[in-house]
């Protein structure tokens, strides 16, 4: 049930936040705070994507459990309203290294989990009736100098031992998907599909709801206790306790160390006209990045915007998260800048909608999901940035965990990984800021040389590459 309320004032958080609010006010309704003490199944902290799909999954393998979702602010809040708009089969760890730590077997299992996620979310979406303009379009990426063409054919080289499909590309090829200057070739992959991701998350949520499931927005949670969820709203007591918090792990009495929440930001410009899109491409709705360290990604939303987002904002000491950091102007103006730089045609366009948000860095960069049975406490979440399809695996492995199935996904594995702590301040702060500048360091040299960087080579390891 609903309350009067409405979560529009959100619509500033990023451009999904005010489309949503201006095509379909409805998904913005309030869900009132939890009501004093109350028990439940599993209590579920936060309703972003992975704990409305845990909610969701749940339900789907037991519909008789009591299900509890409690947010500080509101389904959506966090990264699940604010990314880039890709579900995409990447995960921060390469296959590389996870073989490295868990087995080839084990690397593959997990590829091929992923990419079985992009169809699933748009399946779901499909027949649950959420419109959230899920479109397979694939992934290019793109090459702009020669370091970077010989890193992309290298990748899209080696994706066939690992069971993932990557074309290679040259220009022309590049060209057919989507139309950027300097560019010297590229790749293309069919596992990703464009979203809107608070289209996805807020209908999620009125699917979960209307099955059952109990939301509590406006909740914050001041401690997880085994068996218990305090929060200024009462606590809730539960079997399972699921912690689905991503960056807000980090403030979270005694898990600040456990995740890096570090800021990525975005553009948005206003809808093209035709002939502009004539010259960029993305016809058929492609997602798109290139080869640089520094991660960028972009898409072609349903409303013929082109937004543009990027890696590289500042760490803030001691974890911090606050609305003024959604804002770094020269941030903002740096992707400006670099979005003129491949696409020349909107340079007279209006940028109309900048924002940020805070990711979710483990110390290892490797996504994990458990649950601790002597506790009665599971989690989920490191997906640094790439959490949207991610957090739909992450939402069916729970279920399978809580409910005691023994599945394929319960034995991927990320299951049960536990990352190191970060270190702590200041060196955690020094350390991270420190990699920021070495890779776009390695970014000006390979732009400046042409040749692979060294810097790059010597910071891969921390970026679990």
């Amino acid at each position: 049930m609903t309350s009067g309320a409405d979560a529009t004032g959100a619509r500033h958080l990023s451009l999904w936040w005010d489309q949503v609010a201006s095509q379909a006010p409805d998904e913005l309704l309030e869900r009132p705070p939890l009501d004093g003490d109350t028990t439940a199944d599993v209590v579920v902290v936060g309703a972003g994507l992975t704990g409305l799909w845990t909610a969701y999954y749940l339900h789907e393998a037991d519909p008789s459990l009591d299900v509890l979702v409690v947010e500080q602010e509101v389904a959506g809040f966090g990264a699940s309203g604010r990314n880039g708009g890709w579900c995409s089969a990447r995960l921060p760890q390469s296959p590389e290294a996870l073989a490295r730590r868990h087995g080839r077997d084990a690397a593959l299992a997990l590829r091929a989990a992923m990419r079985d996620t992009v169809v699933e979310v748009g399946g779901v979406a499909r027949a649950e009736g959420i419109e959230c303009g899920f479109a397979y379009g694939g992934t290019v990426t793109l090459a702009r100098n020669v370091a970077q063409l010989e890193r992309v054919r290298a990748e899209a080289a080696g994706a066939g031992q690992w069971g993932d499909e990557e074309h290679p590309l040259d220009a022309e090829g590049v060209a057919a998907h989507v139309r950027a200057s300097g560019v010297l070739g590229g790749s293309w992959t069919p596992d990703c599909a464009r979203v809107q991701p608070v289209a996805l998350t807020r209908g999620l949520a009125r699917v979960v709801e209307g099955r059952g499931v109990r939301i509590a927005e406006r909740t914050r949670v001041l401690r997880l206790s085994p068996r218990a969820v305090v929060t200024d709203r009462g606590t809730a007591r539960s079997r399972w306790i699921v912690r689905a918090t991503e960056a807000w792990t980090a403030q979270l009495p005694g898990s600040r160390r456990e995740i890096a929440p570090v800021y990525s930001l975005m553009i948005a410009t206003e809808p093209l006209p035709a002939e502009v899109w004539a010259q960029v491409g993305l016809e058929r709705a492609e997602t798109f990045t290139d080869g640089r360290h520094l991660t960028i990604y972009g898409a072609r939303t349903p409303d013929d915007r082109l937004v543009l987002g990027g890696r590289g904002a500042r760490y803030h000491a001691g974890s911090s998260i606050s609305p003024s950091f959604d804002r770094a102007t020269r941030g903002h103006e740096r992707l400006r800048r670099t979005l003129v730089e491949l696409f020349p045609a909107v340079a007279g366009a209006a940028i109309t909608h900048r924002w940020g948000g805070a990711l979710g860095v483990p110390r290892d960069w490797h996504a994990s999901v458990g649950l601790d049975a002597a506790t009665g406490i599971g989690w989920a979440g490191g997906y640094v940035g790439d959490g949207v399809a991610a957090a739909n695996l992450a939402g069916r492995t729970l279920a399978d965990l809580v409910t005691g199935a023994d599945t394929p996904l319960a034995r991927l594995p990320w299951v049960g990984h536990r990352s190191p702590h970060w270190e702590p301040e200041p060196v955690r702060w020094a350390e991270i800021a420190a990699t920021a500048r070495a890779t776009a360091l390695a970014d000006r040299e390979e732009r400046r040389t042409g040749r692979s960087s060294r810097v790059a080579a010597l910071v891969a390891p921390l970026l679990g590459r």
